[in-house]
C-alpha cells in the first residue's frame, strides 16, 4: 500500500454538479445576502426569523429528487471502503452543509461546518436531527426546560467542529487530497500546511489552481478528476 493515511478535505465544488449552490458568489453575498445578516452570531440576534428562514430553503433543497450524490461523492466512499478493508485509513473532512458524502457512503467524516439536517440547542450546544422546518418556536428535547434551536451551522466567528480530530488526522497523513475548495477560509485554508509539516503528499482537484504549493493537481469536473485520481490509486494498491 502505497499510502497508509489518506485525509480527504472537500469544499462546495464537489456538490455543485449535484445542483447544490455554492453559497458565496463573487460579490460576496450568500444566496443574495450579506455574509453578516446569515451566517454569523451577530446576524441571528439581529434577525432570527431572516435566519431560520435562509437554511429552511438549503433543507428543503436536499430533499429536492434531482439532488444526488454525484460520482465523486461515490467515487470517496467507494475508495474509502476498499481502501479501510486493505488496513489503511481514511478521514474525510467536509466544509460542506449538505448531506451528500453520508448519501453516499462515507463513513469516518468530520463535517466541521455543521450540517443542514441538524438543529443546534442553543442552551447545552447538543445537535439534534432535524429534517423539516426549524424556527424560534420550536424547542429542544435535552433540557429539562426545553429550549430554542438555531441551525446547527458553524458561522463566521465561530469555532469548527471537531478541529482537534481535524488537526490530529493531517498530524499522521502520508497522502492529502483537497477537492472543490478555495482554501481561502481559515483554519481549513491551514490544512495543507499541516499536513506538509507531516510528510504527506499534498494533491489539488478542483476546476482550477487555487496556489502553487501541492505537490500535484488535476483539474477538471469534480465528478471526472475525483474517480480518475481515486482510480488511479487503486490502480497503485494492486
Amino acid at each position: 500500500m502505497k499510502f497508509k493515511h489518506v485525509v480527504v478535505l472537500t469544499g462546495a465544488g464537489i456538490s455543485a454538479e449535484s445542483g447544490i449552490r455554492t453559497f458565496r458568489d463573487q460579490n460576496g453575498l450568500w444566496e443574495d445576502h450579506r455574509i453578516e445578516d446569515v451566517a454569523t452570531p451577530e446576524g441571528f440576534l439581529r434577525n432570527p426569523d431572516l435566519v431560520y428562514s435562509f437554511y429552511n430553503l438549503r433543507r428543503a433543497q436536499l430533499q429536492d429528487p434531482a439532488v444526488e450524490p454525484n460520482l465523486a461523492h461515490l467515487a470517496l466512499a467507494e475508495f474509502e471502503a476498499s481502501h479501510t478493508a486493505r488496513g489503511g485509513q481514511f478521514t474525510l473532512i467536509t466544509q460542506n452543509v449538505d448531506n451528500l458524502h453520508r448519501r453516499a457512503g462515507s463513513r469516518n467524516m468530520i463535517p466541521m461546518h455543521g450540517q443542514l439536517q441538524s438543529a443546534l440547542c442553543i442552551h447545552s450546544g447538543l445537535s439534534h436531527p432535524w429534517h423539516g422546518t426549524l424556527s424560534a418556536l420550536d424547542r429542544c428535547s435535552c433540557c429539562d426546560t426545553p429550549q430554542p434551536l438555531r441551525p446547527d451551522i458553524v458561522w463566521f466567528g465561530e469555532v469548527p467542529y471537531q478541529l482537534d480530530d481535524c488537526f490530529n488526522a493531517l498530524a499522521t497523513a502520508d497522502l492529502f487530497v483537497s477537492i472543490g475548495t478555495s482554501g481561502k477560509v481559515y483554519p481549513a485554508a491551514g490544512f495543507l500546511g499541516v499536513a506538509q509539516d507531516a510528510g504527506a503528499m499534498t494533491v489539488e482537484l478542483n476546476m482550477e489552481p487555487t496556489r502553487e504549493d501541492f505537490d500535484q493537481g488535476y483539474y477538471g469536473p469534480a465528478s471526472q478528476v475525483v474517480a480518475e485520481y481515486l482510480t488511479s490509486l487503486e490502480d497503485q494498491a494492486g
